[in-house]
């Protein structure tokens, strides 16, 4: 079978015109770092604490399963398109996380 490669493609990114701060205390139990959101284009995430952050994609994080590890002052950006929950849970209690959405 021969391959067939188009003289040329399209590919629209999606672009975001509006950014939402919010800032998440931290907590050594599950907290909703953002709730589900179809409009969601991307988002940052800034471990503002002296602890670790651990941030997972779903309703649950814990200190063993997690999608991301934000050690202090780590910075961490969402995968574009991902629009689910994503939760998060600290070391210990310092601290916030500062979260941008980009809509």
């Amino acid at each position: 079978m021969a391959l067939y490669n188009p003289a040329s493609a399209t590919v629209v990114q999606p672009t975001s015109d509006d950014s939402t701060p919010t800032t998440v205390a931290s907590s050594t139990t599950t907290v909703t770092i953002l709730a589900a959101n179809s409009n969601r284009k991307g988002a940052t995430i800034w471990n503002d604490s002296t602890a670790n952050l651990f941030i997972e994609f779903g309703a649950t994080s814990t200190t063993t399963a997690f999608t991301a590890k934000l050690f202090a002052g780590g910075y961490y950006e969402v995968p574009f398109h991902y629009t689910g929950v994503i939760s998060g849970i600290w070391s210990a209690a310092n601290g916030n996380a500062l979260v941008r959405e980009l809509t």
